[in-house]
């Protein structure tokens, strides 16, 4: 089962700090002896052992030499980067706007094969029409307190960012709680242009659409958090108040083996334009 993304951030970063205090240990130094000789008050030794500061890159450099074990710096300097990079709060990443982050991610798109996406929440942004993605995005701006709402622009750029679909070569495995079919982010009409297109879309040749019903019995997962998996190297997933990357092998291994179970719940074709169909009637 996967832990929660924040706990796997915390947990790559006192892997981290696990590993110089080991180094520390191992050349049987006390905190206040290691301090002595990378030149720093104790204190910040501790801080650094218990995940309360992150280290930087010189910062290891010089306890890995005060442990002689400077064969293990660049390791651990590239473990720490990752860690830090995992957590990543949002009023950084919109900083520029809502605009600015549908575009960001267009590298990640481009150089994905196989997107798996489970959501238990909204539509996929895949899958997401304009007019649905602007009512998304219009109140992520207003829960933002953004100086500009540049939602319709975001709208028009993820709508844009999606046309990846289309494009050869690459697959997409995508599975939505039926909940998400009438969880109206939008007005009426909106609602029944997007639910309409989820019936197109899930006929496309790379597009494997599942919804897993509401009265699903006995359930291997319960509803997860809303997650994206970009070949087999990224599992992004999305917080109230931030985006985790997580790019370690055994935890992308754990939210594999969910998303199994969770697609191995869904209904498919037939089964799943019913439960489309039954939504939009339910918007009139």
């Amino acid at each position: 089962m996967p832990v929660s993304a924040s706990s796997s951030a915390r947990a790559a970063r006192e892997a981290v700090a696990g590993r110089l205090r080991d180094l520390r240990r191992e050349a049987g130094l006390t905190i206040v002896e290691l301090a002595d000789r990378c030149d720093w008050h104790h204190s910040k030794t501790s801080r650094i052992e218990n995940a309360v500061t992150g280290p930087t890159a010189k910062d290891i450099r010089q306890w890995c030499a005060a442990t002689g074990a400077e064969a293990q710096a660049q390791d651990i300097i590239v473990q720490s980067v990752n860690a830090e990079s995992m957590y990543r709060e949002w009023r950084h990443q919109i900083r520029r706007g809502l605009t600015e982050l549908q575009q960001n991610t267009g590298k990640l798109f481009r150089t994905t094969q196989l997107f798996r996406v489970y959501s238990s929440t909204l539509v996929p942004g895949l899958l997401q029409t304009e007019g649905y993605a602007a009512g998304v995005l219009a109140s992520a701006a207003r829960f933002r307190e953004l100086p500009v709402d540049d939602s319709a622009d975001a709208a028009r750029a993820r709508v844009e960012r999606s046309r990846v679909i289309h494009e050869p070569g690459r697959r997409f495995v995508l599975l939505i709680e039926e909940s998400v079919l009438s969880c109206q982010m939008a007005d009426a009409d909106a609602m029944a242009a997007q639910l309409g297109y989820l019936l197109t879309a899930g006929a496309l040749p790379a597009v494997s659409l599942g919804i897993i019903p509401a009265s699903s019995p006995l359930r291997a997962q319960w509803p997860r958090e809303t997650f994206h998996m970009y070949d087999d190297k990224l599992v992004s997933v999305e917080l109230v108040s931030a985006r985790v990357r997580i790019n370690q092998p055994s935890e992308i291994e754990q939210y594999l083996r969910a998303f199994e179970e969770l697609r191995a719940m869904a209904v498919y074709g037939a089964d799943a334009r019913r439960l489309i169909l039954r939504a939009i009637e339910q918007l009139h």
